[in-house]
């Protein structure tokens, strides 16, 4: 059965690959991306990859709030019913860390704009909906001032684990939250170090085989295996569901940074 499926960051990398793998298997695929020529480009690939396939694209810069709810808007305007939202986007280094907003851009990114698309999308997800949200090995203690804006961090990979350590921790909390109603969350590490411009340009090095992410999340988003797995975090280096950082299971923890979140858009 065909689902429609969308796919924030979808341009290069593990989402660009994952969207070539449901377009051919016939799924309807939902493109994302802040650069028009890379968007337009990334459409014109994946269409062309079945017949069967239909593909849309989406243009927003998740680094702001405005841009987020805009697409939000208008997938709602033109769907009833969102199968699977994939929480790919994601930035590690920049030389603009700093939003116009003041906030540091791999929170906002990497975390509260994912969270900000997903509650704006929740109605079309449902029941049986599924949220893949891309979290990593590398997580880190969440100090709620620098989600703030009001703390900077300096080091790159500190702010990237924390805000990836944000997107777990607020998938488990949404996932407790709508546990009787559905969708299913899901945070999941993909794999470390795998061949994406992020990982070549923050760490200098090639990386794994693409693929390796590809495909996780092509099963999170169609197998019944994953039916149930809602608050769970899925670590694709070991290829099975473990324990994330220890914050992510603390429930108290876990609402500080929901609601932390919450307050950026107010």
């Amino acid at each position: 059965m065909q689902k429609t499926i969308l796919i924030t960051g979808s341009t290069d990398g593990i989402g660009l690959e994952t969207a070539k793998t449901l377009a051919q298997q016939g799924h309807h695929v939902l493109l994302h991306g802040r650069n028009k020529i890379k968007l337009q480009q990334a459409e014109k690939t994946v269409s062309e990859i079945s017949e069967n396939a239909r593909v849309e694209s989406y243009l927003a810069d998740l680094s702001d709030f405005a841009n987020v709810e805009t697409m939000a808007k208008a997938v709602i305007e033109k769907y009833e019913k969102l199968d699977v939202l994939i929480n790919n986007a994601g930035i590690y280094k920049t030389a603009e860390p700093i939003t116009k907003d003041g906030l540091d851009v791999r929170f906002v990114v990497n975390a509260a704009a994912p969270y900000l698309l997903t509650k704006k999308l929740l109605p079309l997800l449902g029941e049986t909906g599924r949220v893949i949200n891309l979290s990593s090995a590398a997580q880190s203690p969440v100090n709620l001032n620098a989600l703030k804006g009001s703390v900077k961090i300096a080091d790159d990979l500190q702010a990237y684990a924390q805000s990836k350590l944000a997107i777990t921790m607020w998938s488990h909390f949404m996932a407790l939250a709508h546990n009787d109603t559905g969708p299913v969350f899901i945070a999941v590490n993909p794999g470390s170090l795998l061949a994406t411009k992020m990982v070549k340009e923050g760490f200098g090095m090639v990386g794994h085989d693409i693929h390796i992410g590809s495909e996780i999340l092509t099963r999170l988003a169609l197998a019944d295996e994953f039916a149930a797995a809602s608050g769970q975090y899925f670590d694709n280096d070991m290829g099975q569901f473990a324990s994330p950082h220890a914050d992510a299971l603390n429930a108290q923890k876990c609402k500080a940074i929901t609601e932390t979140i919450e307050a950026l858009f107010q």
